[in-house]
């Protein structure tokens, strides 16, 4: 019985731990799965091998969005594939060099990979499709929406494998 305790108990600090990591553009999703999965090893009469599938599932679909939000917003209003790689590009770039250089915690981040989102697509659009600056500039914008509503639905994935694996522990 106290086995169950723990494992909730665990179940809600890496939940909470795996929000703010997602919030510092860390893999805080996968931080979950890794957890769920040592419970599962520990004790597999409490959370079960669907139970740590269905997270992994989150982290992938959490992570594919991720990936192609910045892309698909580029795209959208305009932009060409390449400047859609250089929006992934410039947002893990953004994202690394905003942590480094903007010493507000979360938001460094989260500026950077917006902005570096922008820049990636604009430089690619301008410097080498040979784009207008308007269309570029427009391409960066869509970049910048794409990877904001990611940050969103990564967060909100995250917070539904949270309370997902704080229930599993309990089911």
């Amino acid at each position: 019985m106290w086995e169950m305790w723990v494992i909730a108990l665990i179940a809600l600090t890496t939940g909470l731990a795996g929000i703010v990591m997602v919030v510092l553009a860390l893999p805080g999703i996968w931080f979950m799965v890794l957890a769920s999965g040592l419970c599962m090893w520990w004790q597999p009469d409490i959370i079960s091998v669907k139970a740590v599938v269905t997270l992994a599932v989150l982290g992938i679909i959490s992570e594919a969005t991720d990936i192609v939000a910045s892309a698909a917003g580029a795209k959208k209003l305009g932009g060409s594939k390449r400047g859609a790689v250089g929006a992934i590009i410039g947002t893990m770039l953004g994202a690394i060099f905003g942590t480094v250089f903007i010493p507000i915690p979360i938001l460094g981040t989260i500026l950077g990979g917006i902005l570096g989102a922008v820049a990636g697509a604009l430089m690619v659009e301008r410097g080498i499709v040979k784009m207008t600056w308007t269309d570029s500039l427009k391409s960066g914008g869509g970049a910048a929406i794409g990877r904001t509503v990611s940050i969103f639905v990564k967060l909100g994935l995250t917070i539904v494998a949270g309370l997902f694996f704080v229930t599993a522990a309990f089911v």
